[in-house]
C-alpha cells in the first residue's frame, strides 16, 4: 500500500521528495525537497532566481496559497524604469514557428523562490530546511546527467545559455556547446548556493551575502534590481480560488494570476453539462471549455486581474463574449512542477518559472536569474509599463482536489498558456473517468487559443473529424510533444496513492509504503 507520493518534472526531484516522506516529513516538505532538486535537474526551468506558488493544505485545516512570484524591479534610490532597448532578443525555433525570446541583465525581475520555500518550510515543514536541501547539494556537486527532454530544451536555447561567460561556464561544458543527451552537468557554485540557504534560510539572498553578489554584478551589466528591493520583497498568503466540480471541490491559484481563474472557468462551463461517455464527448467538452473560457481573455483581462472586484466581474460576465482573438503561444516553457501528497492527508502542489531563463548567472553562486520582464505574455502593456514593486502575473496554476476532508488528487503543470488546458484535461478525467493518474497524465491532449485547436498526436481520428464537425479550426501534431504541458499528479488509487509525472517532460514519481520503503511508480 503507497501512503505517501511525489510526482515531478524530474526522477531525481521526485526521489528527493519521497525521500523526504520517508524520512516523516509532510506532503510540502516533500514539495520543497523536490522543488530544490529541480534547481539542479532542471536548472533552466527554475531556482533560486525563479519565483513560484505553492498551493498547500495541511491535515484537517484550510488550504493556503503561497504566492512568491517575481516582483517588478526598481524600487528605492536611484531605482530605475525598464528600457525596452536594454533587453536582448533572439529567435526561437520550435516545431515549425520561430518565437523571440528577450532576455539580459534588464529582463530579471525581483526573484521569491527562496523566501517561499523559506516560509513554507517555516509554516508547514518538520524536516529541517538544510536535510532537505542536501541532497540537491549533493547532485550538483557530483553532476546531474541531462536527458533528452532537458538536452532539446538547451540546444533550443543554446544562445540564452552562452548570454555570459558565467552561464556559458556552466552549461557550455561540452566543447562549448549545450551538453548532449547523456552528458554530465557540475554546478558546484550552485551547490554552495543552496548549502548556505540551508543553514540560513532565505536571509542569506534578500538580506545577506548572495544578495549583495547579485546586486553588485546586476549594477555591472545593466539590472535593474536594488537592494530595497530584496529587502522589501515579502511572500503573499491568499485564498485559494475555490469551484466546485461534479462533487468535489478544486482548489487552484487565485489572481492575479490567470492560469487559475481561466480553469475554473472552463470547469465550470464543463459541469454544465453530464459526464461524458465516450472519448468523442470527453474532448468535445473540454474543447468547448477551453474556448468558452478563452473568451473572456479580452484586452483588458490581464490589466485588472489585481483589481478587488475582479473575480466578482469576472463570474458575471462568464457568457456572451466572442473569442479575443489572441495569437497562439507555441515557447518553450521555463516552468517545472512538483506534486504531493502525504500518509496523513497532507497535499502539497508547487509550480516555479524562471521563465526561459535570463542568460545572467551571478558569478560565483550558480544563480541564473529569470528573465520575466522580457516576456511578453506577463506585460501585456509592453515591456517597462509595469511600476515597480508589483507582483506580475502568471499563468501557472498548482491544484488539489478534494471531496468533503478527502485528498483526491494534488496536480500542477509546466507548459505556459497550454498548463490550464492540461491541468483541465487532467482534473477531467481523473473525476468524470474515475482514471487513475498516470493514465490521465499520458491521454492525448488539446489545446484551444486564438480561436483553433492544437491537437496531439494520439488522439483518435474519430475525435478528430468529430472535433473539425464541431466548426473547430485544428491544428494537428504527429506525435506527442511537451508543447502540450507537464503535468505532475498525485491522486487516489488501486494501491493507495498513485503518482505519474508526465512522459512528455521525462517527469517521474515515487511512493512511499507503510514499511516506509521508497518506490518507483
Amino acid at each position: 500500500m503507497i501512503t505517501g507520493a511525489v510526482a515531478a518534472g524530474s526522477p531525481l526531484a521526485a526521489r528527493a521528495g519521497a525521500d523526504a516522506l520517508a524520512a516523516g516529513g509532510t506532503a510540502t516538505d516533500a514539495v520543497i525537497a523536490g522543488a530544490l532538486m529541480s534547481a539542479v535537474a532542471e536548472s533552466v526551468l527554475t531556482g533560486p532566481g525563479a519565483g513560484g506558488f505553492l498551493l498547500v493544505r495541511p491535515p484537517g485545516g484550510p488550504a493556503t496559497l503561497l504566492d512568491f512570484f517575481v516582483s517588478v524591479p526598481g524600487a528605492g534610490p536611484g531605482g530605475r524604469v525598464l528600457d525596452p532597448d536594454d533587453l536582448h532578443a533572439f529567435t526561437v525555433p520550435f516545431g515549425t514557428v520561430e518565437q523571440v525570446f528577450h532576455i539580459g541583465a534588464a529582463s530579471c525581475a525581483v526573484p521569491g523562490m527562496l523566501a517561499g520555500l523559506d516560509l513554507a518550510s517555516r509554516r508547514f515543514g518538520r524536516i529541517p530546511l538544510a536535510d532537505l536541501a542536501a541532497p540537491a547539494v549533493r547532485q550538483a556537486r557530483e553532476g546531474v546527467m541531462i536527458g533528452e527532454q532537458v538536452a532539446y530544451l538547451h540546444e533550443i536555447l543554446a544562445e540564452m545559455l552562452m548570454h555570459t561567460p558565467s552561464s556559458a561556464a556552466i552549461y557550455g561544458q561540452h566543447g562549448g556547446r549545450p551538453t548532449p543527451p547523456g552528458g554530465t552537468i557540475w554546478m558546484p557554485d550552485l551547490a554552495e548556493t543552496l548549502e548556505r540557504f540551508g543553514r540560513e534560510g532565505a536571509a542569506c539572498l534578500y538580506d545577506g551575502m548572495l544578495g549583495e553578489e547579485l546586486i553588485r554584478y546586476l549594477e555591472v551589466q545593466g539590472g535593474l534590481i536594488t537592494r530595497d528591493d530584496l529587502r522589501a520583497y515579502g511572500v503573499i498568503e491568499r485564498t485559494p480560488l475555490e469551484v466546485s466540480f461534479r462533487g468535489v471541490t478544486v482548489l487552484t491559484n487565485p489572481p492575479p494570476s490567470s492560469g487559475g481563474t481561466l480553469i475554473s472557468a472552463a470547469l465550470h462551463h464543463l459541469g454544465q453539462n453530464p459526464p461524458p461517455i465516450d472519448d468523442d464527448g470527453f474532448y468535445l467538452g473540454l474543447a468547448r471549455a477551453e474556448a468558452a473560457a478563452n473568451s473572456m481573455r479580452g484586452p483588458e483581462f490581464n490589466a485588472s486581474l489585481s483589481d478587488d472586484d475582479f473575480l466578482d466581474r469576472f463570474w458575471a460576465a462568464l457568457s456572451g463574449h466572442e473569442t479575443s482573438g489572441l495569437p497562439p503561444s507555441r515557447k518553450p516553457t521555463g516552468t517545472t512542477h512538483v506534486s504531493a501528497i502525504d500518509a496523513e492527508g497532507g497535499m502539497a502542489s508547487l509550480s516555479s518559472s524562471n521563465g526561459s531563463g535570463s542568460g545572467v548567472v551571478v558569478p560565483g553562486t550558480g544563480i541564473m536569474l529569470n528573465n520575466m520582464l522580457g516576456e511578453s505574455d506577463l506585460n501585456p502593456g509592453g515591456f517597462g509599463t509595469l511600476p515597480a514593486g508589483v507582483r506580475m502575473t502568471s499563468m501557472m496554476a498548482p491544484t488539489l482536489i478534494i471531496d468533503g476532508d478527502r485528498p483526491v488528487a494534488s496536480l500542477g503543470s509546466a507548459g505556459s498558456n497550454r498548463l490550464r488546458s492540461a491541468i483541465l484535461a487532467v482534473v477531467a478525467d481523473l473525476v468524470d473517468g474515475n482514471a487513475l493518474p498516470c493514465d490521465a497524465v499520458a491521454r492525448p491532449r488539446i489545446h484551444h487559443e486564438g480561436g483553433g485547436l492544437d491537437i496531439e498526436g494520439g488522439v483518435p481520428d474519430n475525435v478528430v473529424q468529430a472535433l473539425r464537425a464541431d466548426g473547430f479550426d485544428l491544428r494537428l501534431w504527429t506525435e506527442s510533444n511537451l508543447y502540450f504541458g507537464g503535468v505532475s499528479a498525485v491522486g487516489s488509487g488501486k494501491r493507495g496513492l498513485e503518482a505519474a509525472g508526465d512522459p512528455r517532460r521525462g517527469g517521474g514519481a515515487f511512493g512511499v509504503d507503510e514499511h516506509g520503503e521508497v518506490i518507483e511508480l
